[in-house]
């Protein structure tokens, strides 16, 4: 029989890269027992607060019917003053709070709003993959401007990366894949590159909470005159442990929440409202929640610095100022990919090979420690060393 769909699918999506994530975790099912270093989770759940609010709801018929499109009013307010005392970002007439379906979705949607074809937006390379995928996914250009050898921005090369094309820069800070906590200065300058060029400065701080060795997290809309340009993006994924229950929010100026409201109305209508209600009761809960499980993620960097630094596998040092991260340049030539995948298939191990976040043409991998515990991190890390003097 003839095939009768003349063109099977859109050609944006050709562009794309193929999600690795996915594909490094269906490659672990296939290998039972093998210990992930790949995939940015939380070894912890949500805190108690968040079911105790579930099960006040539970009943409720609002659960029952759509919400308002940016978010439960309850949410909302208890998000901001999270941002006033956390962040130091006041919620005013000139933004906005708007919950998500996560902060990838937050991300996806302000590209529809924002971006039109063949219009140019800045990420600092290794990027996250996400980040690029969605760029293409609307059609826009991701123009890649790497960072120094620290992995923090390069201002010079950014400026220069700037044209009449650009409608963003994008920064993550804490900075997935690299670990990098990029200081007030740096965000300030971007910030301010934004201002003067009328272009958004999209702040991504999923990672805000996983703090090392003294860091700071800045967050750039704190600064002054700043709404107007600067879009912030959160996640309950990491530091509430909510990674299944889809929560994320933005800030934005208000001049974009009706752009964003066509978005999401169109495709998710509403956060599920469960979901909702439970980042209301996490939120209720003390920060001693999340600083309790901080020491186990902290005990778990440790451990895989140790480990790591103490071979002679990597071309250099391995760092971790944030997130729950190590991106190691591996002394070989050999692709990152192969090894990524021979690690799982021989030794029971998985990380992400570095060429998902564009990290030149050298071999990297993320090694995430945030699922483990400091004992079972201890398991993992070994296992990756003895594969990679295996394979390398």
């Amino acid at each position: 029989m003839e095939d009768s769909i003349k063109k099977t699918h859109s050609q944006r999506v050709d562009v794309v890269q193929t999600p690795i994530i996915p594909t490094i975790t269906q490659l672990a099912r296939e290998h039972p027992d093998t210990i992930s270093l790949g995939q940015g989770v939380a070894y912890y759940g949500p805190p108690q607060e968040a079911y105790d609010e579930i099960q006040t709801q539970l009943t409720s018929s609002k659960l029952n019917a759509y919400g308002p499109v940016e978010g439960i009013p309850e949410l909302t307010t208890a998000l901001a003053n999270k941002l006033q005392a956390r962040n130091n970002i006041s919620i005013n007439q000139h933004n906005k709070v708007f919950v998500t379906a996560g902060s990838n979705m937050a991300f996806s949607s302000l590209m529809l709003a924002i971006a039109d074809p063949d219009d140019e937006v800045i990420l600092l390379t290794p990027y996250y993959f996400n980040h690029e995928m969605a760029i293409r996914l609307a059609n826009a250009k991701p123009v890649l401007v790497p960072t120094l050898d620290n992995y923090h921005p390069d201002i010079e090369q950014i400026k220069k990366a700037i044209t009449h094309n650009t409608r963003a820069i994008v920064t993550v800070s804490p900075n997935n894949p690299t670990g990098a906590v990029y200081t007030q200065e740096e965000l300030t300058d971007i910030n301010q590159l934004c201002a003067q060029h009328g272009i958004y400065h999209i702040s991504d701080e999923a990672y805000e909470d996983f703090l090392h060795e003294g860091r700071k997290h800045f967050s750039p809309a704190s600064l002054t005159n700043a709404e107007a340009h600067t879009i912030s993006l959160y996640s309950l994924s990491k530091a509430y442990g909510f990674a299944g229950w889809r929560v994320g929010y933005m800030v934005i100026p208000t001049t974009l929440f009706a752009s964003l409201r066509k978005v999401q109305d169109t495709v998710l209508i509403s956060p599920t409202i469960i979901s909702q209600y439970a980042a209301l009761g996490a939120h209720n809960a003390p920060y001693s929640y999340i600083e309790n499980n901080l020491k186990e993620i902290k005990q778990s960097r440790q451990v895989c610095l140790d480990y790591i630094n103490n071979t002679e596998l990597l071309e250099r040092p391995a760092t971790s100022e944030g997130a729950f991260y190590l991106f190691i340049k591996l002394n070989t030539h050999k692709d990152d990919l192969t090894i990524a995948k021979q690690l799982i298939e021989q030794h029971g191990v998985a990380t992400v090979p570095g060429s998902a976040f564009e990290a030149a043409n050298d071999a990297y991998l993320r090694i995430s420690y945030g699922a483990l515990t400091s004992h079972s991190v201890t398991k993992g890390i070994d296992k990756l060393i003895l594969g990679l003097n295996d394979i390398i």
